[in-house]
């Protein structure tokens, strides 16, 4: 299952990437019995590890330039658990063929620079799923990325939902419309309606969520 929201600090302060709850001033961020911004960097690091991935909106910047992606692919799946390299460049390569990627032993040894954005971003991707988290929280997954890349995004984004639940943070309606099963549409912070991604779509309750959609906000 996915749904769709525009909250930029409440999806950091999930992460726990703002510290302390971050820019969250009221509010709480429930995952399995616990309070996100309540959390401490040790009970966190457990949650970003077999709790939640977090899947960026530049997989470029978000990944270390001067490093292969299989480095930080094993750094990322140390942090989390024992394994040898050889362990985690097998598991990783599993993943990658799920991905579609069509060469996964070059990738694990390519640097970010020497791939496209469409190939960082399911990079990305699968560093967020590599301890296998029944939530991925994906912030802006296809705004840096090229019409053909967006598209192939978009419909991973649509095979993984089945497996996991996916939350698409984003301000592309038409992108919500496509892949989600629920929209909650966010303004100013504000939760303005709520429900069936058809719904929402079909006959939204409010007439700012109409608006929007309409492109007629402003």
């Amino acid at each position: 299952k996915s749904s769709a929201a525009s909250d930029v600090y409440k999806r950091q302060a999930a992460m726990g990437l703002l510290g302390n709850g971050g820019m969250v001033t009221r509010g709480d961020i429930w995952f399995r019995g616990e309070d996100l911004p309540d959390l401490n960097e040790k009970d966190m690091r457990r949650i970003r590890g077999a709790g939640i991935g977090m899947i960026f909106q530049d997989a470029g910047a978000s990944l270390c330039p001067i490093r292969t992606i299989g480095s930080q692919i094993y750094e990322s799946m140390s942090a989390h658990g024992k394994l040898t390299k050889a362990e985690a460049k097998e598991k990783a390569l599993m993943l990658f063929e799920k991905l579609h990627f069509q060469d996964s032993r070059r990738i694990w040894d390519s640097y970010p620079f020497e791939l496209s954005g469409g190939m960082n971003q399911r990079a990305g991707i699968a560093i967020a799923m590599l301890m296998e988290p029944p939530v991925l929280l994906a912030d802006e997954p296809t705004s840096a990325l090229d019409p053909g890349s967006t598209m192939k995004v978009e419909e991973l984004m649509s095979e993984l939902k089945k497996n996991y639940t996916v939350v698409i943070v984003t301000h592309n309606m038409q992108q919500a419309a496509r892949i989600s099963d629920r929209t909650a549409f966010f303004l100013l912070g504000e939760l303005v309606e709520c429900g069936p991604t058809s719904e929402i779509f079909s006959t939204p309750k409010d007439k700012r969520t109409e608006d929007y959609i309409s492109g007629r906000f402003g």
